[in-house]
């Protein structure tokens, strides 16, 4: 198959699409399409690439079922600026090649994140790592806002004093605080990355690094659309139940009756209509007959 064609894609590389005060993402590169997904899942039993809806067809199935392998065919590499602490959350994704600006042998810019007013909130009383929903007095803000500016400033004059008495830049940097921004290249499969984006656009990500996810996702969007709506579908707003969930469920599914024509007017392909009924009759058989 030949290199695919997309305009759409082609014209995102190299922009620079602003995240937070002073950080952003540029789509660097890309390889692959969902084009390529379905070439590399039907290269299992030897047919070329075949019209666009039974990719389409094809590539929902492969994500419903998770079946994985084809879309790590397709990669994404993208230049980042971010704050220190963004990128420590981020890194604990281990599925991709980073390379980051080092303090070791260049100087650190004077650039820190801070949040805006609205974003500054009380600590959540149900979630112990987020922020609740109720903002905090102006006063508090004011103060916080205070803090950081002088804080942060104080510590870079320091660091760059001591750089420019010649002390050794990784000994100098080593205080430098969290809100320092930093850049990176993340280079990742699509596979991997729709892991990334499953944890990081949920609502109980912090919100930081969830402003980055929110970009990248448009970028994936672009770029293999087909497959961005199916993790949507089956992955990102879809839900899991546990085995007693699922007991309970049984028992009000068992009063209600379900058939293939009503499925398919909702929108389901009679194959998805056909997969659904046959969960639904699994979860009716986790629980028993009364008599």
């Amino acid at each position: 198959m030949a290199h695919a064609e997309n305009k759409a894609a082609d014209d995102l590389l190299d922009r620079e699409f602003k995240v937070l005060d002073h950080g952003f993402i540029r789509l660097v590169d890309y390889m692959g399409s969902d084009q390529a997904i379905s070439q590399a899942a039907r290269v299992s039993y030897g047919e070329g690439t075949k019209k666009v809806s039974e990719d389409r067809s094809l590539i929902r199935y492969l994500m419903r079922r998770r079946h994985t392998s084809p879309f790590e065919m397709v990669e994404f590499k993208f230049h980042v600026k971010l704050p220190i602490f963004v990128a420590r959350q981020w890194i604990r994704h281990r599925s991709a090649s980073v390379n980051e600006y080092s303090g070791r042998y260049s100087i650190m810019r004077e650039e820190f994140y801070r949040p805006e007013p609205k974003e500054i909130r009380f600590q959540s009383d149900v979630n112990r790592q987020g922020r609740s929903e109720r903002e905090t007095p102006d006063d508090m803000k004011a103060r916080f806002l205070s803090h950081l500016e002088a804080s942060q400033r104080g510590q870079y004059e320091e660091y760059h004093r001591f750089v420019e008495e010649g002390l050794a830049r990784e000994l100098a940097r080593i205080n430098l605080p969290l809100s320092l921004y930093t850049e990176w290249y993340w280079k990742i499969d699509l596979h991997n990355l729709f892991h990334f984006l499953r944890l990081r656009l949920d609502r109980h990500a912090q919100k930081e690094i969830r402003a980055y996810a929110d970009v990248m996702a448009d970028m994936v969007k672009i770029v293999c659309p087909i497959a961005y709506e199916a993790f949507e579908d089956y992955i990102l707003n879809a839900r899991t139940f546990s085995a007693s969930e699922m007991t309970i469920l049984g028992e009000y599914l068992r009063e209600i009756k379900i058939d293939m024509d009503s499925l398919v007017t909702r929108g389901l392909s009679k194959r998805e209509a056909g997969e659904f009924l046959a969960k639904v009759k699994q979860i009716k058989d986790v629980t028993p007959d009364d008599d």
